[in-house]
């Protein structure tokens, strides 16, 4: 009996055509919406997580409280000091501590002009090692900078791509960064991560010298002696410099995160926006519900006779009432399914997109089956609960009254 109201609740909807394809529109656009955006959302979390987890679980970081966008102390009221610096060297726990300049500066190459993020090498050699094996820096062509090099640089792999400047960069070019020449010596493998891919990376003392950089330090990249302690270590820093400073607890002009906290910041960020494109979403399909209502009522009244020769030749309430629930059922289910495919499509294309124009950004999709198989239920119980209203109005129809329409 089931499959009969099936097919002719399917040969209904075939008939209606192009309107049935306009009721289904907000379905298709909600479910889109929510599969596209929430696969690939995964995905980007995934590929932040494998970059998390490749930082070593024995250092952490401390930098100074940003007030806006920026490279790391670009933005911050108060920005850490030498003294900051020996303070930190001091805490109990702490194997040492490095001072690390990240900086923004006007770089030009083939009568072009950019402004690139830049990052200091320590002076070191121990430390430059540890700042290598933090950005998992291999070498592609050349070599690496050593303690004792100066106007030379290494870049990133973003570099080798010709729309940067025109033209791609080899070892041995020489760049103007702050209208100071300086020695391409080295090309890093491709690293995966956007932000390693496009930097450049020169002696601490150069960038210190062009930039004019005295007594302040954008952060302090911290090795602790014991990685089972480090959240120990970060609070004794925590105290430390908040004494020093004299703040109390919740009014500090700094931060110390370990990459635990950093992951899980950005965690919650990315579930609020997904919870936000869900919300989105959701408004989409209950438009697309409303949609679905309108058209049922719309067809109980263009087939009132065909109700009232229905109930005339043995058609029972609960038949039409059947019926048109599994019509409204089918609008929802369909547009589930095919908001599903849409979706699937656009995250792909803005995945291969992404891959293709954005160096160093490997976003993927990651195909969530259960969100696919709910998003399919929620749109198809949206259908059914959209169609009980026309259904009953449709079932208590008297068969006279409706052959006399």
């Amino acid at each position: 009996m089931f499959f009969d109201y099936f097919l002719l609740a399917l040969k209904n909807l075939r008939k209606r055509g192009i309107r049935s394809y306009l009721t289904m529109l907000g379905i298709f656009i909600g479910i889109a919406a929510v599969v596209s955006l929430i696969s690939l959302g995964n995905g980007l979390e995934s590929a932040i997580t494998g970059q998390f987890s490749s930082l070593d679980p024995d250092k952490l970081v401390v930098q100074s409280a940003e007030t806006g966008f920026g490279p790391p102390g670009a933005t911050a009221v108060k920005k850490l000091t030498e003294h900051d610096l020996d303070l930190v060297k001091s805490v109990n726990g702490v194997e040492f501590a490095i001072p690390r300049y990240i900086r923004t500066a006007e770089v030009n190459f083939n009568k072009k002009s950019i402004f690139q993020t830049i990052t200091s090498l320590p002076e070191d050699s121990e430390e430059a090692d540890i700042v290598y094996d933090v950005l998992n820096a291999e070498i592609l062509d050349g070599k690496l900078l050593s303690s004792s090099d100066r106007k030379k640089v290494i870049l990133g792999n973003a570099f080798t791509d010709e729309e940067t400047f025109g033209k791609e960069l080899e070892v041995g070019n020489k760049l103007l960064i702050q209208k100071e020449t300086f020695e391409v010596i080295g090309i890093l493998e491709k690293s995966g991560s956007f932000i390693i891919d496009s930097v450049i990376i020169m002696p601490e003392q150069d960038l210190r010298e062009i930039l004019k950089i005295e007594d302040e330090i954008d952060l302090i990249a911290v090795q602790v002696q014991d990685s089972e302690k480090i959240k120990e270590t970060a609070e004794a820093i925590e105290n430390k410099l908040r004494k020093d400073r004299k703040q109390d607890l919740g009014e500090e002009d700094f931060a110390v995160q370990t990459p635990l906290e950093s992951l899980s910041a950005i965690t919650t960020i990315l579930n609020i926006v997904n919870i936000v494109i869900s919300g989105i979403a959701a408004i989409s399909l209950l438009i697309g519900g409303i949609g679905i209502a309108n058209t049922m009522y719309t067809s109980v009244l263009e087939r009132t006779r065909e109700i009232g020769a229905m109930k005339a030749l043995g058609a029972r309430r609960k038949d039409i009432l059947a019926l048109f629930i599994t019509e409204s059922a089918l609008l929802g289910l369909a547009g589930g399914i095919i908001g599903a495919i849409i979706g699937l499509l656009l995250a792909f294309s803005a995945s291969s997109l992404a891959s293709n124009y954005l160096s160093g950004l490997s976003l993927q999709v990651q195909i969530s089956y259960p969100l696919i198989l709910s998003a399919i239920s929620f749109s198809l119980i949206i259908g059914l609960i959209s169609g009980i209203l026309p259904a009953i109005q449709a079932s208590r129809l008297s068969p006279v009254e409706a052959l006399r329409r």
